[in-house]
């Protein structure tokens, strides 16, 4: 297990390596940015942001949205994984906004995990990219880098990663750091094909010294 000193040289090194890594998705407002994280779950940033400028556009506030049925929110995301679920969560989620927080993102993980449609993740994510809340969202490639690494262990659980993790970095450099281990395991350390042989932290990296011994 990597100690906590080894694990901050560890994500500066990242940040060295991508020193403009930060959120994708694209939203002018934080209740847009709220739907388009839910559309991202099992979808790519990219397919979300080519969806939501028409999306957005048809439902400008949780009003609009929390009014429409879920088949005519699927008609504009379609090209997005799951778009059927999610248009049901959307709804739901626009709805509940209106109900119980008079239209506005709230700015706390309980409340926004009551919202239909938005999990520990999610949550994370709004609270760090719209209100700078530091947090940690554990993604695939967060658990991935982390495992490989040996910030954490093989079996630990998204809950456990995300607590690892806080407690092994100071809290000033969480939201910097959720964005340089995702952009650290979308073109460094992806999931097929790592690329160990290159890689700044092979040193510290027990996974990426048994690639290249085989």
């Amino acid at each position: 297990m990597l100690s906590n000193k080894k694990t901050l040289e560890a994500v500066t090194i990242m940040g060295e390596v991508f020193p403009d890594a930060t959120t994708s998705l694209v939203a002018d407002s934080d209740f847009h940015f709220l739907i388009a994280v839910i559309l991202s779950a099992q979808a790519t940033d990219k397919s979300v942001n080519l969806a939501t400028p028409a999306l957005f556009a048809r439902y400008p506030t949780s009003k609009e949205l929390a009014q429409a049925t879920p088949n005519e929110v699927e008609e504009y995301i379609k090209t997005i994984g799951l778009y059927r679920n999610k248009a049901k969560y959307l709804v739901q989620c626009a709805q509940a906004l209106e109900q119980k927080f008079a239209g506005v993102v709230p700015q706390t993980l309980k409340e926004l995990m009551s919202l239909p449609g938005v999990g520990r993740k999610t949550a994370d994510v709004v609270l760090a990219e719209r209100f700078k809340i530091p947090a940690i969202a554990v993604d695939t490639h967060v658990s991935r880098v982390s495992k490989r690494l040996g910030i954490v262990r093989q079996s630990d659980d998204v809950l456990t990663i995300e607590q690892t993790l806080m407690k092994k970095l100071p809290k000033e450099i969480w939201i910097a750091a959720h964005h340089r281990m995702i952009y650290w395991g979308r073109h460094q350390c992806m999931a097929r094909s790592p690329k160990c042989i290159t890689c700044p932290l092979i040193d510290l990296c027990n996974f990426g010294q048994k690639q290249l011994k085989q």
